[in-house]
């Protein structure tokens, strides 16, 4: 057995192969794989005994799992009013074109996914920028490639 399909098989047997344990199971395997591959959802499917359509409507219901790779970093642009007028959009679209990616999608190298949010909760700090739950305010486009080179 490869060993992505022997770690969703941990996963699941450290869940009990419980089918309750659905949204858990692949939370974990989102977690260490990053993101949830057909194969590992068959697996689960197949040992949990539930058809992969009724998987693929939890992984798709919830916002917070993804059918495709993502980047080992993730970058969230605010575009809320507060962010807006102070030039989020202007951020995002820099961000584009620094990382050759739009919105919602994943650098090339897995490096990046990049992704424009409602609000942030920092309204004072606009326009916000955050990677990996680090939040960065004020930010400009001149200090967006510094804040750039510590995750590379």
């Amino acid at each position: 057995m490869p060993a992505d399909l022997q770690v969703v098989c941990e996963i699941i047997e450290s869940h009990g192969y419980q089918r309750s344990s659905l949204i858990g199971i692949l939370q974990d395997i989102q977690g260490r794989m990053n993101y949830l591959p057909r194969k590992a959802l068959l697996q689960v499917a197949k040992n949990l005994d539930i058809p992969l359509t009724t998987i693929y409507e939890v992984a798709t219901f919830y916002k917070a799992f993804s059918l495709e790779p993502k980047g080992k970093h993730t970058i969230q642009v605010c575009l809320g009013t507060a962010c807006h007028v102070r030039g989020g959009a202007r951020i995002l679209n820099y961000l584009e074109n620094q990382l050759d990616v739009k919105s919602g999608g994943t650098t090339k190298d897995l490096a990046f996914t990049l992704e424009s949010v409602n609000c942030l909760g920092a309204c004072a700090l606009g326009p916000m920028m955050v990677i990996d739950k680090r939040y960065y305010g004020k930010i400009s486009t001149n200090k967006i490639e510094s804040i750039l080179k510590k995750y590379q």
